[in-house]
């Protein structure tokens, strides 16, 4: 299978296992969704994958889709359970984050013993880690925060169950650039060449916008759904 036909699967099943965690365990589903996939992201971003249209190829990095559930969940916290739960989810991603990077920055520094075949692995992985972890850390802040704001800002002009769309697209597509921005140029400049540097950020600013779009149904099916702890 392609990259490209994967990528929409990949996109896809990402958002029906949202879904799944809502249905069966509400907004702590949720919570839960935000602590694992600020980790997967930041580890899958290590991936660097290419597209191909024709005789057009791009390079980009594979975290974007995780990265992008993250908006869809502070979303759609947002929109059934208000600004501050929205806001608590954005702190517990950030804490995840955090966690992570120090704890397994420490796991690195013990000696393996003869018989160890994953410590090569984990170094490979996770010694890029703390420099894309702060580039991210300090983008999903700014970001996400801006996109709970703008998100409510919204919805204050724009209230109605049928504008929902413009609430979601409209925060993200608006976060996801600044935290591009942020993001790109302190994780990849000086490790990857500038014109690849350059490529990772045009596509996955486009990647970002177009998983906005994606996820919108599934946003709107997470605000009708009822969770199985609720329908007792």
């Amino acid at each position: 299978m392609s990259n490209e036909l994967l990528w929409i699967l990949f996109a896809l099943v990402n958002f029906g296992l949202i879904v799944g965690v809502y249905k069966l365990f509400g907004k702590t589903g949720l919570f839960g969704w935000i602590a694992l996939g600020t980790v997967l992201a930041n580890i899958q971003v290590t991936k660097s994958i290419d597209f191909q249209f024709g005789d057009f190829v791009v390079a980009a990095t594979l975290g974007n889709i995780m990265y992008g559930t993250l908006f869809l969940v502070t979303d759609a916290l947002g929109e059934k359970y208000g600004k501050t739960q929205a806001r608590k989810a954005v702190f517990i991603g950030f804490y995840s984050l955090v966690a992570t990077v120090i704890v397994m920055t420490m796991s690195l520094w013990f000696t393996p013993n003869a018989d160890d075949f994953a410590h090569d692995s984990l170094v490979t992985i996770f010694s890029l880690v703390p420099r894309i972890a702060a580039g991210s850390l300090i983008a999903y802040i700014v970001s996400q925060t801006f996109d709970v704001f703008l998100f409510h800002k919204i919805k204050t002009r724009l209230p109605d169950h049928r504008h929902l769309y413009v609430r979601n697209i409209g925060s993200t597509i608006v976060s996801q650039l600044i935290d591009t921005v942020i993001f790109v140029p302190i994780a990849f400049l000086g490790v990857w060449p500038n014109d690849v540097v350059l490529d990772i950020f045009l596509t996955t600013y486009v990647i970002k916008v177009i998983v906005a779009m994606l996820d919108t149904p599934f946003v709107y099916l997470i605000k009708r759904l009822r969770p199985l702890d609720e329908t007792a």
